[in-house]
């Protein structure tokens, strides 16, 4: 196979297709389009897409990128399944060899988790205990206003 060939089967799969079809007057013309009037550069652009003047119309590299993703999930499903090495479990942290620290860290992250929820609990509570207090000073306030005379009516000329 000769250079020329395998530069242009190189092309073809980079760019599929043997080259970029589109003519820089229609690059020119888009920008116009985009400074005279956006959605006449739109229009222009959509059509450049629709008529494949992009050179990307081929679908051997959807096919390649789906082929790839798959070989990638399938990994990350091996990846998973044997997922544990070193762990004792989902979220929990790796063993340090000593039973008696482990157990100790694992109480102490226990008591902490405790903590954190109850100190959690307790400023939702605080706020709302705050927000209650606001909201009566302000019905107090509303209903100690004076009320604002009343216009009377306007009668009805005949």
């Amino acid at each position: 196979m000769s250079t020329a060939e395998r530069y242009d089967e190189y092309r073809q799969g980079r760019w599929c297709g043997p080259s970029v079809r589109m003519h820089p007057a229609w690059i020119v013309l888009l920008i116009l389009g985009f400074i005279v009037w956006w959605p006449v550069g739109l229009a222009i652009l959509a059509f450049t897409f629709w008529s494949r003047n992009m050179g990307c119309h081929g679908g051997h590299r959807w096919q390649r990128k789906m082929a790839r993703m798959e070989e990638k999930m399938g990994r990350m499903r091996e990846h998973m399944q044997g997922f544990g090495g070193g762990f004792s479990g989902w979220g929990s942290p790796p063993s340090s060899g000593n039973h008696a620290f482990d157990e100790y860290r694992t109480e102490t992250l226990r008591r902490l988790e405790e903590e954190q929820r109850e100190f959690r609990d307790f400023l939702d509570r605080l706020r709302f205990a705050k927000d209650k207090s606001e909201f009566d000073q302000f019905m107090a306030e509303r209903r100690n206003r004076p009320q604002p005379p009343v216009p009377p009516a306007p009668q009805p000329q005949s």
